[in-house]
């Protein structure tokens, strides 16, 4: 692998120059060189520190925007950082940002993406309120029989359950 001694991308040993900054590559010959693993910031960015820390992944994060470096006074989650991490934990860290979602791996899909509702199928609520107004009303009086029901069950099953114990005991 090759890294980009300026942005710290990582490259294929093929490229000669950094895809994202175009200055020349490097080998990497120390196993403890910081390369790039993700941008984030506020949230995200501490829920990834924390994942990546939690697995003792050693990380930093660098500011992005060279004015906002300047400001001592801004608050360094608030601004959108580059997390770097070593080289010999990049592909545990990359595996890490996976599984809690904060890196989408190309050929995987996200479940909340197939969850989605399709433009075609109508929610539960639709197709209550496109019922008629007498099978709403019946819809509505069934659900409440059924829930004082279940509550009459309830008590009487634990009044039948305390009688039960009190008679063993009596």
């Amino acid at each position: 692998m090759k890294l980009c001694t300026k942005c710290k991308h990582l490259h294929n040993d093929e490229d000669a120059v950094c895809s994202n900054c175009n200055s020349p590559l490097e080998s990497i010959t120390d196993e403890n060189t910081p390369v790039y693993l993700l941008s984030a910031e506020g949230f995200e960015l501490e829920r990834v520190k924390t994942a990546l820390e939690d697995n003792s992944i050693p990380c930093d994060s660098v500011i992005k925007d060279k004015q906002l470096k300047k400001q001592e006074f801004i608050n360094k989650n608030s601004a959108e950082s580059d997390i770097l991490v070593p080289y010999a934990a990049y592909e545990k860290a990359y595996d890490i940002c996976i599984g809690i979602g904060a890196v989408k791996e190309e050929n995987t899909e996200i479940l909340d993406e197939e969850v989605e509702k399709k433009d075609d199928e109508p929610t539960l609520d639709e197709k209550f309120e496109e019922m008629s107004g007498v099978k709403r009303t019946t819809v509505r009086v069934l659900s409440a029989i059924a829930f004082l029901a279940l509550v009459a069950l309830a008590v009487y099953g634990t009044d039948f359950i305390t009688g039960f114990i009190k008679g063993l005991f009596g």
